[in-house]
């Protein structure tokens, strides 16, 4: 069985997030975690430009690429695996963006309710 590191919020193996822009505290495309990652990115985000300019506003710029960190900055529609606390202050700032609720980590119940994160999700039937 799984560990909450490695699980979705809903108890099972967490789906990828992106492999197109390489996501996640360990860089392997989703938003699995481990004890170090303080910052718990453990959000699937499907990044809006009003999240992006938000998030730049907070002093976490994720549109400059930066290639000595093999980041190629975002844009609008990417996926990407955001810190929780973050992504509930954008909420309480009308601006956070859509999730895809089978690729976010179960950790992140422990600052989200679930109910508000299906609310956002757009990968539930």
């Amino acid at each position: 069985m799984a560990d909450n590191f490695n699980t979705n919020i809903f108890g099972e193996e967490i789906e990828t997030c992106s492999k197109e822009t390489m996501t996640g505290y360990l860089r392997n495309g989703s938003c699995e975690t481990i004890k170090d990652d303080i910052g718990s990115h453990t959000v699937c985000a499907i990044v809006t430009d009003k999240f992006l300019e938000y998030s730049r506003n907070k002093g976490n710029d994720l549109i400059t690429p930066r290639p000595e960190l093999a980041f190629p900055g975002l844009k609008d529609g990417d996926k990407w695996c955001v810190c929780a606390m973050r992504w509930l202050e954008a909420l309480e700032d009308d601006v956070a963006p859509p999730i895809l609720s089978k690729s976010t980590n179960k950790l992140a119940l422990e600052v989200i309710d679930i109910e508000i994160l299906k609310k956002y999700s757009i990968d539930l039937i």
